[in-house]
């Protein structure tokens, strides 16, 4: 005979994490404006568990948290990329501030260089002779029946062939990056 259970005493089972997925870039958001003849864009969107951080707040902790095997991966792409004329990327989380700190365009944000930001959206990128990437973190408030949530976007404009080349490994390996990385937002 299987004793009753008292419902005060069953644990409460952890809520288990939101799902990322695939989405168009978000509207209305800066990057859009930035995407008109892109080569490759994508977008990944995730409920977020703390929706009062601002999407500084949110880019920084997605930095903050990449998985090992993604910087095992950068690194192996700065190893090889040298031998193409390319310079590495470097390290992902080189030089973040906390968010607090006076963030101005132009700074350093892990691999990328702050291009814009408010409350709702930051937006980070580099510059290099084969391509030029965008990455948005749009922030989306509760509404409309549905939560709130987060938005990361890429767009990619290539500059010449040896972008073109550099996307073909990058593409798959970005697509499954990408959310692994935003997962991230929500993880601790």
């Amino acid at each position: 005979m299987t004793p009753a259970l008292n419902p005060s005493t069953c644990p409460v089972p952890p809520r288990a994490l939101p799902r990322v997925v695939a989405c168009d870039l978000p509207a209305p958001s800066r990057i859009q404006a930035l995407a008109a003849g892109a080569d490759f864009q994508d977008a990944y969107v995730v409920e977020v568990l703390q929706p009062q951080r601002s999407a500084l707040e949110h880019l920084l902790l997605t930095l903050q948290r990449t998985p090992a095997w993604v910087e095992r991966l950068m690194d192996l792409r700065n190893r090889v990329v040298v031998w193409f004329g390319l310079r590495p990327a470097g390290d992902w989380r080189a030089g973040l501030k906390p968010a607090d700190a006076a963030w101005q365009p132009g700074d350093r944000v892990g691999i990328f260089t702050l291009m814009s930001m408010d409350e709702d959206e930051v937006i980070v990128g580099d510059d290099d002779r084969h391509l030029r990437v965008l990455i948005s973190l749009r922030r989306l408030s509760a509404g409309g029946g549905q939560p709130a949530r987060v938005v990361i976007s890429t767009v990619v404009h290539l500059h010449n062939t040896l972008g073109r080349l550099y996307m073909l490994p990058v593409t798959p390996a970005h697509r499954v990056i990408a959310p692994v990385v935003l997962a991230g937002v929500n993880a601790g």
